[in-house]
């Protein structure tokens, strides 16, 4: 397990959870799901998997200070904030430097912050036999979830022929990643038992993703060159950061990595998921009145259905009257309604704060 960390990408806006998730505290640092920040519980999650010291949080650098808050637990010096947010393929490549720094034998997940996973045994099996893989193979490790529903929001991972069998798991080959489908698409793809929702999580060791960097990204590579050796120098991290970052690609890691090497591997999850991508998504987690309504806080309905109702950090009561299928979530300074229908187009709602300034204080 010393060969082993995790390196939890926690940069995320949340702007799908506004107005409950703002840019001094997004979604990730807050209880979307459950009574503690998602990020706590991702790291909760966790224990048993890699020694605590081997956690790395990559986060936005206004946020550094509120991770180190709530997960006293984390290591400083592996709370890293990044100064501009450049995608994920310059926070994995950093990831990567980082690592190889500690242990150049090292082998590493990058898992997202704010997933829902309820079995968490069923997990650790999943990620223990990835890195079981990881560290046996010259191979990039994704692991895939299979679908419930043909979903329009996820990326898939198309795969091909089984190999090999690691602690009870089969790891398959990947034939290749595809964007987002429509829905005609998706139903083919839910049909066909060979696609499986692309969850961001991925397990390889230093050696084999630093020669994916170097072979796929080389610009970025450079730039990680020039970190390591300033580092050599006793420069400190964040002032590297602050001039190496804002020059760095804007790229997903999916894009710069994965859909372009040849040597990916996937197991199949065996947990449940869920990525609660916009308010929605609630209600698969919290308990529903008879009309189907899913209430937070200090909430009154009468002649409602199907309507969700956050009001968690205030005194002030929320009652709904004679309406269905709608979103209300209320903040001490501000106050949302939606049509359920409606609750994907969030971000463009906070976009239009954003550029209003007299609003933009909301966002």
């Amino acid at each position: 397990m010393q060969n082993r960390y995790i390196v939890i990408m926690a940069g995320g806006k949340g702007e799908r959870f506004w107005p409950e998730s703002r840019k001094s505290s997004p979604k990730q640092f807050l209880p979307i799901v459950g009574s503690t920040p998602m990020l706590v519980q991702t790291i909760e999650r966790l224990k048993g998997i890699v020694n605590p010291g081997n956690i790395f949080v990559i986060t936005n650098e206004q946020h550094r200070d509120l991770v180190l808050e709530i997960c006293p637990q984390l290591d400083n010096e592996k709370v890293i904030g990044e100064p501009i947010g450049r995608d994920t393929a310059p926070a994995v490549a950093l990831a990567t430097l980082l690592v190889r720094r500690e242990n150049p034998n090292g082998v590493f997940a990058i898992l997202p912050s704010d997933s829902v996973i309820e079995n968490k045994d069923a997990f650790n099996s999943v990620i223990e036999s990835a890195f079981a893989l990881a560290e046996s193979r010259r191979v990039l490790v994704t692991i895939g979830i299979k679908p419930t529903h043909p979903a329009t929001g996820y990326g898939y991972i198309h795969r091909s022929k089984a190999f090999e069998k690691y602690n009870e798991h089969i790891a398959y080959e990947v034939r290749k990643f595809v964007e987002k489908p429509n829905i005609e698409k998706a139903k083919a793809y839910l049909k066909s038992g060979e696609f499986f929702w692309n969850a961001g999580m991925f397990i390889w060791s230093v050696s084999n993703i630093s020669e994916q960097f170097e072979k796929n990204c080389p610009k970025i590579w450079e730039s990680i060159q020039r970190i390591n050796l300033a580092l050599g120098e006793g420069e400190a991290l964040d002032a590297i950061l602050s001039r190496e970052y804002p020059e760095m690609d804007k790229i997903s890691v999916d894009y710069a990595i994965i859909e372009k090497a040849d040597n990916i591997a996937m197991i199949e999850s065996v947990f449940d998921w869920d990525d609660v991508g916009e308010w929605n998504s609630i209600e698969r987690h919290n308990q529903t009145d008879d009309s189907g309504n899913c209430l937070r806080g200090i909430s009154k309905v009468l002649n409602t259905n199907n309507s969700i109702v956050s009001n968690r950090d205030s005194g002030h009561l929320v009652a709904l009257l004679g309406v269905d299928d709608l979103i209300v979530v209320h903040t001490k300074d501000a106050t949302l309604v939606c049509k359920k229908s409606e609750a994907q187009k969030m971000k463009e709602l906070v976009s239009s704060l954003a550029k209003t300034p007299e609003f933009d204080h909301f966002t």
